[in-house]
């Protein structure tokens, strides 16, 4: 039974489309790149930035290094609030949390960006942790997820109890890579089709609505 719920963020508590492809389409044309068609700037939501970089542009190490600065040139100001709350998750986040389940943000996205979008979009009073990656370099989903769990104080002994809940691959993946479980949401279609029960999630849903009907069947409010 789940008690400890770690919630992307990107795709998974926010529609963060709209900001994301905008600062890629500036940091792109400000290194005199060519912007890739809207369907390849999708796989970078959710995947650490880096690697994304890396696979969709073929960027070497300095020039994906260079793309990030750029991408936070513009995101800190005003890509990060060029986003909105997936539909019913802060007030889901609310009931859960009233319910007893402890809550936290495990994000790759830099934590200090983190912040200030869970405050505006009304996660953050039901968060127990934010987490996301330091200000420099992308962490992966499993080292976001262990720093969450120091963060809490949680051990080997409390895994079976938490679940982590996120929009790609990346989160089931990073979910197995530290032994917990992940529940997969389609909610923006961000991922492939089939691309999460693949990669192993022990369930998908498509709304806040599935979502709670999952954790409360498979949850332990304490």
């Amino acid at each position: 039974m789940y008690h400890y719920i770690f919630f992307d963020l990107d795709g998974t508590l926010t529609d963060s489309k709209e900001g994301i492809l905008n600062c890629l389409r500036y940091a792109l044309e400000k290194m005199g790149r060519p912007v890739p068609p809207t369907e390849t700037l999708l796989n970078f939501i959710g995947p650490p930035l880096h690697d994304s970089y890396m696979e969709y542009c073929g960027f070497t190490e300095e020039e994906a290094l260079e793309g990030i600065r750029l991408f936070r040139e513009r995101y800190a100001p005003i890509g990060k609030f060029e986003n909105a709350a997936a539909p019913g998750m802060p007030e889901l986040c609310a009931r859960l949390k009233e319910r007893g389940f402890v809550l936290a943000l495990a994000s790759s996205k830099p934590e200090e960006m983190c912040v200030p979008i869970c405050e505006k979009f009304g996660f953050a009073p039901s968060m127990a942790a934010i987490t996301g990656s330091p200000p420099v370099g992308d962490w992966s989903k499993a080292d976001v997820i262990r720093e969450t769990m120091r963060r809490l104080g949680l051990t080997e002994a409390d895994k079976p109890a938490i679940l982590m809940v996120g929009d790609r691959k990346f989160d089931v993946l990073g979910a197995r890579e530290c032994g917990i479980d992940c529940v997969g949401v389609e909610f923006f279609g961000y991922a492939a089709p089939g691309e999460l029960a693949q990669a192993g999630a022990v369930a998908v849903v498509r709304t806040a609505e599935e979502l709670e009907a999952f954790l409360l069947d498979h949850g332990d409010c304490r």
